[in-house]
């Protein structure tokens, strides 16, 4: 029992921190798109969950830097800069609603757990 509990709150974890990292790097994508030759990038969120779950047992459940990449523009600007403001306003938002929502489900299983135990 403990050993699920233990994948639950790791699986948990890295999710969060996943959420997190990328709303840097889309904040910072936000905050650059004024400079020229900036290229925006992303984590692909579903692979880097992935690749952190399966390593969790080899780390012990800490995820690093995920691999960031490039964004492939819908329309090229003429200074080089690849940030498309639309698109990270609506990454961020749908970004932060989702961080919002694994910290809600997390804080309700934590509370469901201590019930339990004080029962």
């Amino acid at each position: 029992m403990i050993d699920g509990l233990d994948r639950m709150m790791q699986f948990q974890q890295a999710a969060l921190t996943l959420r997190s990292q990328r709303q840097e790097l889309l904040a910072a994508n936000m905050a650059n798109a004024d400079t020229p030759n900036y290229k925006a990038v992303d984590i692909d969120f579903a692979a880097a969950l992935t690749a952190a779950t399966a390593a969790r047992s080899a780390q012990a459940g800490q995820a690093g830097m995920p691999e960031v990449k490039f964004r492939i523009p819908l329309q090229t600007s003429l200074d080089g800069n690849s940030v498309e403001m639309d698109n990270e306003r609506a990454q961020f938002a749908d970004n932060s609603v989702r961080q919002e929502a694994a910290m809600r489900f997390l804080t309700g299983q934590i509370r469901t757990m201590l019930a339990a135990i004080g029962s």
